[in-house]
This record gives C-alpha cells, sequence and structure tokens, in this order.
C-alpha cells in the first residue's frame, strides 16, 4: 500500500487513484471474464498486483496473464512478489500490446483488462492504445475498462462495435466499467 501511495503522489497522472482498487471493483470487473475460455489475459497497469492476484487465482492453470506496466518500481514489485510461471510482466505502454504479444508468442489476447487512467492520456496516446488494443483481441475476446469518469467512452464507441456499461458504488472513488467487444 505504501509504494503504491507513494507513487501516486510522483506520478499522479499515471496511477489516477489513490488507492488500490476495491473487492467490489475487482469482482465486478472479473465476473465479465469467461475464464474457461481465457487462455490469454492482458493486464495494463497492475500497480502492485491487486487484480493480477485476483486474475491468477480464476485463471486455468494452462492460460497466460501478459501484464504491462509503465512504472519500473511497480515491474520489479510484481516481478520480485508475485512467483507464478503463467504471469509475464513487461516494462511497456499499452501502445506495445501486439508487440509483447508477439514477443511471447501469443496471438491474441482473449480479454484485456485496463485501469489506466485514459482521462489524464494526450488524445494520440489514447487513440493509440485503444487501436492496439481492438487489433490484439481475439474476435471473440473483450476489452474490460474501469474509470473514474466517462471521458473515454466516445473514445470506446468508435473503436469498439459494442460498449456496455455499468457502476460500482463501493470503490473508493466509485468506478464505472466498460465492456468492450470487437
Amino acid at each position: 500500500m505504501f509504494l503504491f501511495a507513494r507513487n501516486f503522489f510522483k506520478f499522479p497522472a499515471m496511477l489516477g487513484s489513490l488507492v488500490p482498487s476495491s473487492r467490489f471493483l475487482v469482482n465486478d470487473v472479473l465476473s465479465q471474464v469467461d475464464w474457461e475460455k481465457a487462455e490469454v489475459v492482458v493486464e495494463y497497469g497492475p500497480g502492485v498486483g491487486t487484480i493480477t492476484q485476483e486474475i491468477l487465482k480464476r485463471m486455468r492453470s494452462d492460460a497466460s496473464l501478459v501484464a504491462l506496466e509503465l512504472n519500473h518500481e511497480f515491474v520489479g514489485f510484481l516481478q520480485e512478489q508475485i512467483r507464478d510461471p503463467r504471469l509475464h510482466v513487461a516494462h511497456a505502454s499499452a501502445c506495445k500490446v501486439r508487440d509483447v504479444l508477439a514477443g511471447l508468442g501469443l496471438a491474441h489476447a482473449d480479454y484485456i483488462i485496463s485501469g489506466i487512467p485514459y482521462s489524464t492520456m494526450p488524445d494520440p496516446v489514447r487513440r493509440q492504445i485503444l487501436e492496439e488494443s481492438r487489433q490484439a483481441l481475439d474476435p471473440e475476446g473483450a476489452l474490460l475498462i474501469y474509470q473514474f469518469t466517462r471521458t473515454v467512452l466516445p473514445y470506446l464507441e468508435s473503436s469498439f462495435g459494442s460498449v456496455q456499461q455499468n457502476f460500482q458504488p463501493w470503490n473508493i472513488l466509485p468506478a464505472r466499467i466498460f465492456h468492450c467487444t470487437p
């Protein structure tokens, strides 16, 4: 928790929140995953691994979790603290998701789970991440995004064929959940 808070104060635009996601938000987001079919799951911005650890608990034993993180302290923390051969932590931007998957010999993602703060990103970066995400997804896959505002909604609607919304009031801050399919 201290590592997360310290990095929030150093890089508030990268984290978007002072505290990690609540169990209510984690459960709402992860309940949208078909764990029997999920072979490759990607997580953008795993931070200290709050959602990462829950994904690993629910994943099949032969599945892969690819976590893309820009903060080198979080990358080191995750690599040191979570010892699971299914987890692949990459010090990389979500803009490089297809390159990271290809480097691991993975053709596509079945699910991409993202809590990175789209509202604080420059417009070209936001658009590039969403385009890369759509292209990285299996045609039957889904991008699951949780945010504290609706800022990303018009971008999601222009990038994905279907965007469904949900709301989790029991998170600090209350969060919006977007379920996007190609």
